[in-house]
């Protein structure tokens, strides 16, 4: 089963129904619906944030068990796409709470509770945004374990979509590979000329290359996203993030949520692709992100105004509160060292990267950031959480040793 999204329209939780999308209060009473395993709310306007808390509770399928009522991160719009692209621009764009995972549940509730403005009030504006609706993400299956070989003749029955994300990564493992392997440093060194181009014949400073689970690895369904592959001209700095999901799955589980994620950005919130380029989870291992081929400069969706020249990192869990497994922080390390290690930059350093419109800077300005920078670096927003943030020091400093700096 390839998944699949529940999307059900909110509606006036206070006595007077009269009052439609203007309801200071929506939601859906407690109902049983099909098994789904992640929740999230969206909206029609990508650029009308929701001013308010949205809580969600749940029950776990197959029992008559009913979750405490859980918060939903309700700003997302950081996430995305920039200004005046084609994907912030394709119209399908949507406004989206953060997904929250849940496991597989088969009964929900959820209310929506409008953060009281009396200037929007006196305004006339309406006070949550306009066409919301809970949207319920069954993951699917887990697929079942494939890597097959370059010229074994499976190929043939693969979309152009799937095709294509193998070719994407066919210098550096077996045609539809489940997982790219790690390399010990001499065969990075041996292989890092070839992968950078116009780079010159020297010894790179870069770490070894890390295994990395592929697309096909963690399920991703090719024919929802968008065809074809966007690029940036190279990776000069790397953002961390945090998927705000919540911290209640085990590493086993790590597939199925982010092929939820990938689901909630796609179909959802009207994105092209996943929006991060990597993903990390609490075991440290590494997910291929966006499709394009790992060891290329993906253009992603994940910090709104400096998509350009970067890679998004998201580690699964929220870090507002919870401190990040020491697993995931070195993840983040050797993945930086060596995917910054392409194209020279020194995780330590700092870059300038040319805003393409957000709330912290104007559209144009040069703005010098962290090569290893936090979302909240670029964006105004608590992404990745504090305690995520603060353990960006070490990142950097255990980065560029792996480098051999």
């Amino acid at each position: 089963m390839s998944g699949s999204t529940q999307s059900l329209p909110l509606v006036p939780l206070s006595g007077d129904r009269s009052l439609g999308p203007d309801a200071p209060e929506q939601g859906l009473t407690r109902r049983s619906v099909r098994t789904f395993s992640l929740v999230g709310v969206v909206w029609d306007d990508p650029d009308t944030e929701l001013h308010g808390r949205v809580q969600v509770r749940t029950r776990a399928a197959g029992v008559d068990r009913w979750s405490g009522w859980q918060d939903i991160e309700t700003h997302n719009h950081e996430h995305a796409a920039d200004p005046d692209t084609a994907e912030g621009d394709s119209g399908r764009v949507r406004g989206s709470t953060a997904p929250l995972w849940v496991g597989d549940s088969d009964g929900v509730e959820v209310r929506v509770q409008a953060q009281v403005d009396e200037r929007a009030t006196a305004a006339g504006e309406s006070p949550l945004p306009r066409g919301m609706h809970l949207e319920l993400v069954d993951p699917g299956a887990e697929p079942a374990p494939r890597g097959a070989p370059a010229g074994d003749g499976s190929a043939g029955a693969e979309s152009a979509e799937t095709y294509a994300t193998f070719a994407s990564n066919a210098d550096l493992a077996p045609f539809g590979a489940s997982e790219i392997p790690a390399l010990s440093r001499a065969e990075t060194e041996r292989e890092a000329p070839a992968l950078r181009e116009g780079a010159p014949l020297v010894k790179p400073y870069i770490g070894e290359r890390p295994r990395i689970v592929t697309r096909r690895g963690w399920g991703a369904n090719e024919s929802l996203r968008e065809r074809g592959f966007v690029y940036t001209k190279k990776v000069k700095a790397a953002f961390v993030h945090h998927t705000a999901s919540g911290n209640n799955y085990r590493c086993s589980q790590a597939p199925s949520v982010i092929r939820s994620i990938y689901r909630y950005h796609v179909v959802s919130s009207g994105w092209r692709d996943i929006g991060y380029n990597f993903l990390v989870d609490k075991c440290g291992n590494i997910y291929e992100g966006r499709a394009g081929g790992v060891a290329k400069p993906v253009m992603g969706a994940h910090t709104r105004g400096f998509n350009s020249d970067s890679m998004g990192i998201a580690v699964l869990g929220s870090f507002g509160n919870t401190k990040p497994a020491a697993a995931a922080v070195t993840a983040i390390a050797r993945l930086t060292a060596w995917k910054l290690g392409l194209s020279g930059a020194d995780p330590r350093g700092k870059t300038y990267l040319k805003s393409g419109g957000g709330n912290l800077y104007r559209k144009g300005k040069n703005v010098r950031l962290n090569v290893i920078s936090g979302h909240r670096d670029g964006f105004a927003t608590e992404c990745p959480g504090r305690l995520l943030y603060g353990k960006l020091g070490s990142a950097r400093t255990a980065a560029a040793r792996y480098q051999g700096r």
